[in-house]
């Protein structure tokens, strides 16, 4: 596979992975610890295997990235769509998880689930915050570029102290 050039793709991502060690012993012996980054960002991440995979629970793993990267798309999908429509978003928390059963093959994440709660200024009815959280579920790349099911079940503050501009 030849590397994704930027002038023939605009929206091209190259990241990096690197492990060093031997699994010489076996499946139950080698570390599964290693590093990725995304040059020119800067930070580096020490990730693992999840637990079940004998991985080290202290760290991020990709089942975990991937959660993660649904979540902030949608994050800043609907933070896209709701200053195009002039909502005062004042403050977005997520919780999320999701589930990967290994008892239907092949094994894949098949749920994500996101629970952010919105707080919002004065203004938006609620139907109007959750229309909202929908186009912005449409909008998100991560989301369309996968197969789970992604729900989100959003509980929406409307805070009378904070008045859009």
């Amino acid at each position: 596979m030849s590397p994704l050039r930027a002038d023939k793709h605009p929206h091209a991502y190259e990241v990096h992975c690197h492990w060093t060690g031997s699994t010489g012993l076996g499946y139950e012996h080698y570390d599964r610890t290693h590093l990725a980054s995304a040059p020119p960002a800067s930070p580096s991440l020490t990730l693992s295997a999840d637990r079940a995979f004998r991985g080290d629970p202290n760290l991020l793993n990709p089942e975990q990235l991937l959660v993660l990267a649904a979540m902030s798309c949608q994050l800043l999908s609907f933070l896209a769509v709701a200053a195009r429509a002039r909502i005062d978003v004042v403050e977005y928390d997520d919780v999320g998880g999701a589930v990967m059963p290994d008892d239907d093959p092949p094994v894949r994440v098949t749920e994500i689930h996101l629970r952010p709660v919105i707080r919002v200024g004065a203004g938006p009815t609620e139907e109007r915050v959750l229309h909202l959280v929908r186009v912005a579920h449409r909008e998100c790349y991560i989301a369309n570029s996968l197969r789970t099911i992604i729900s989100i079940e959003p509980r929406i503050i409307i805070s009378p102290s904070h008045s859009s501009p």
